[in-house]
């Protein structure tokens, strides 16, 4: 029998940036190094954009940024279409493959709080950008540190990915959770927070640990507190603006979160 729709049900966390890969930067110089491979200048700004939809994607949406596709017109004297996405996605799956084992480190908090929810009773599920492959990669690293979600949801494992509520809807049938206003979606992009928005959860932003700051943990401890404040409120923003009904600085911090949302749904009230 299911709990009563006034408790929550499940937790659903994205991967990289929430809870590996402070700043969520494996994908980062990949996405940089394979368009070098193929003449083109990309920033790691530009890389970051997208951020946290399907691979294929990311790289569509970056070749058509007007300053790439003018690189990619200059150097190869035609657009940029979806055969050259294919293109570029067969060479990219190997290459973030590679490195995503140097910044699999989980983020500070990250396995202690999963077992605190699991200790409440609360499923965990899991949905990511990253595609099948990579993540046959990256599972048994999480695996040794301790980390074994309930669930997996790739890009790629579906019609469609984020910002569609797909993988949630996938994720809700593999846990036996429902309904939405009973489950948790915890993420550093704004697109992983729309694929929870759009899917009727709860929704709670990562400002520091993510992509929306975009520092390793390192970078991120050497700034002074002034610097820390100002690149927190961005990153909040950022994540209110797509929709978010909480933003932290980390998955650490989530617990008192999860507590409001209790109470909140005892209330009567809905996302």
């Amino acid at each position: 029998m299911s709990q009563p729709a006034t408790s929550l049900t499940a937790v659903v966390f994205d991967w990289a940036g929430t809870v590996i890969d402070f700043g969520s930067c494996a994908p980062m110089g990949a996405f940089v190094r394979l368009f070098e491979q193929f003449g083109v200048q990309l920033s790691i700004a530009e890389a970051r954009g997208p951020m946290g939809v399907a691979k294929w994607d990311h790289i569509q949406a970056l070749g058509r940024l007007p300053r790439i596709a003018a690189q990619w017109q200059a150097r190869h004297g035609r657009p940029f279409t979806d055969a050259d996405v294919d293109h570029l996605y067969e060479v990219f799956t190997p290459m973030n493959a590679a490195v995503v084992p140097d910044y699999a480190d989980f983020i500070p908090g990250a396995v202690d709080v999963v077992n605190a929810l699991r200790t409440r009773g609360l499923k965990i599920g899991s949905t990511t950008g990253y595609n099948r492959p990579i993540m046959d990669v990256v599972t048994p690293i999480a695996a040794r540190g301790g980390y074994v979600p309930d669930n997996l949801v790739c890009a790629g494992d579906l019609a469609a990915g984020r910002p569609s509520p797909l993988m949630m809807y996938r994720t809700f049938a593999d846990l036996g959770v429902w309904p939405p206003h009973t489950v948790v979606k915890v993420d550093d992009t704004g697109v992983g927070l729309e694929e929870g928005l759009n899917a009727g959860t709860w929704t709670v932003g990562l400002a520091v640990s993510g992509n929306a700051n975009g520092l390793t943990l390192a970078e991120w401890q050497a700034l002074d507190a002034d610097a820390q404040q100002a690149r927190r409120q961005a990153a909040t923003a950022t994540l209110r603006a797509a929709g978010a009904h909480y933003v932290i600085d980390s998955v650490a911090d989530l617990l008192p979160v999860i507590d409001d949302i209790e109470a909140r749904l005892q209330r009567g009230e809905q996302p």
